[in-house]
């Protein structure tokens, strides 16, 4: 059901006013990283991991690919994207294994990848130019589907007709049909998504490129008031073309929160902390939903605005901690509150479509607030149970280190990583002979005997990690298997943040 919140006047004076007090704080905090003593020598190469969970999106791009491509069994594609409606649609990320862009994941991996350079690119060394090119690639592309005000375009190809083909992106010839959220078909999810992206990247490029940054961020409260004055789910108009694929089922008010917090942190502007006050409750700030991915964004608010409070001590946003406590509490097993499920190894478990996305996105979100709780000298207090920020360390590493190969089948998820990993992943490029094997067009219907086949994959898809194992810790590793065996941009990027603490945590960065 959808809310009317008066959306505050004084918004239409920010675009004059944002530029006196834009960037107050730094995009790498200069507080101390706090870590626990890791005495033990680590099991997993978390560098190496980091490495490669960001040349992952390199295989991941759509558009014209650099001359310094590192994934080199892919090539140029959808050169012609946005055609359809006479507007410039190349580039940007395919979300996961077919050859779609859906705005909406594709925004909030940008998100997710700004926050992991946001509170651990300090930590990053060499991998923080390749993390910034990562999510410049998606920026680049989210600039031009905003280029048109109260306007977003929000996807790229017809999913029902790509999922009728397995053809390598290269190959398309299916119809790269565009699809918008404008006034009259209002999409405040995606919209809003997509301001934190942009929000969020803006604080990524303050210091190494400011007018780039501040292009970002120029736009990011453009269409941040788009979302919140035309009210409605992307799902709504759009239906036909982005359910069951990426409808917005948590409805479009999780959005408005996230996007305000993060156009919050970027200006500082007390418009944004006023707009959170007022709205916060409406757009279900202490709801008790516990997900966090592509859908809700709920938990992420908390998380994010416990910041404000915590480590920069605006009191107004004192309810968060309690709320960012409650998300901690169902996550920990023993104590009243706990509402999560692991996997007899261990793995936390949500749901059986792609749940190591939410390993990925949990895992980041304990490390982050044990960060600021660190910064802050507090704890969590759950019941009668007193947990530490080094406790939520600790359950973040035994996840990770789950998903590198501390499981009951001694497979990593990551392909790429470790002695064993996926070999047939459910990703038409990655399982079809690239253009320098095969340079002849593989038509639509020709390379679904590429997806029956038993064989392992040409092309490895080096960093992608997949959808992972069932509720007792079994993977068949079958192309066909989506569910498990689809890689997805969204499940790596908060992995980035995570894997680049622990690399620091043990000395390898």
């Amino acid at each position: 059901m959808a809310f009317s919140v008066p959306f505050p006047s004084y918004f239409t004076l920010i675009l004059l006013c944002f530029f006196t007090s834009l960037f107050p704080c730094n995009a790498f905090p200069s507080q101390q990283y706090h870590h626990p003593n890791h005495r033990h020598f680590a099991r997993h190469n978390y560098r190496d991991a980091l490495t490669k969970s960001i040349l992952f999106f390199e295989g991941q791009r759509s558009g014209k690919l650099p001359s310094n491509q590192r994934i080199t069994w892919r090539r140029n594609s959808g050169l012609s994207d946005g055609s359809a409606m006479h507007v410039d649609l190349v580039g940007g990320y395919y979300d996961a294994g077919d050859n779609v862009k859906f705005g909406f994941p594709m925004a909030f991996t940008t998100t997710m990848l700004s926050w992991s350079v946001l509170e651990f690119g300090g930590l990053m060394k060499g991998e923080l130019q390749n993390a910034r090119i990562a999510i410049r690639w998606a920026t680049d592309y989210l600039l031009k589907a905003t280029s048109h005000p109260d306007t977003i375009y929000v996807q790229v190809g017809d999913a029902n007709k790509d999922h009728a083909c397995w053809e390598r992106p290269e190959d398309m010839d299916t119809p790269r049909s565009v699809f918008k959220i404008d006034k009259s078909n209002p999409g405040s999810d995606v919209a809003a998504e997509t301001a934190a992206a942009l929000a969020s990247a803006s604080l990524v490029f303050r210091r190494s490129d400011p007018s780039y940054s501040r292009l970002l961020l120029t736009r990011a409260i453009r269409v941040f008031a788009f979302a919140d004055k035309y009210r409605g789910s992307y799902s709504n108009g759009l239906k036909p073309y982005v359910c069951p694929f990426y409808c917005s089922y948590s409805g479009y008010q999780d959005e408005l929160l996230w996007g305000a917090a993060w156009l919050h942190r970027a200006t500082r502007n007390r418009a944004y902390l006023n707009y959170i006050q007022v709205n916060g409750q409406t757009l279900g700030a202490d709801e008790s939903d516990n997900i966090f991915g592509w859908d809700n964004k709920h938990v992420g608010a908390r998380i994010l605005l416990s910041k404000a409070f915590l480590v920069q001590k605006v009191q107004a946003l004192h309810d968060y901690k309690g709320h960012a406590d409650n998300y901690i509490c169902s996550l920990i097993p023993g104590n009243p509150f706990s509402q999560s499920q692991y996997t007899p190894g261990g793995l936390l478990f949500r749901m059986s479509d792609s749940n190591m996305q939410y390993v990925t996105s949990t895992s980041f979100l304990l490390l982050t607030y044990a960060k600021y709780l660190t910064t802050a000298h507090k704890v969590v207090s759950c019941g009668g149970m007193t947990v530490t920020p080094k406790r939520l360390r600790t359950i973040a590493k035994k996840q990770v280190d789950y998903l590198l190969g501390d499981n009951p089948l001694k497979m990593s998820y990551m392909v790429g990583y470790g002695a064993r990993y996926p070999q047939r992943i459910h990703h038409r490029g990655s399982s079809l002979p690239s253009i320098a094997v095969h340079p002849a067009k593989i038509q639509c219907s020709s390379g679904f005997s590429a997806l029956k086949s038993p064989a392992p994959n040409p092309n490895i898809l080096v960093g992608a990690v997949v959808g992972g194992p069932d509720q007792h810790d079994q993977f068949p590793d079958q192309r066909t298997d989506y569910e498990q065996s689809e890689p997805a941009t969204y499940i790596n990027a908060p992995l980035v943040g995570a894997l680049a603490y622990l690399a620091h945590s043990f000395g390898q960065l």
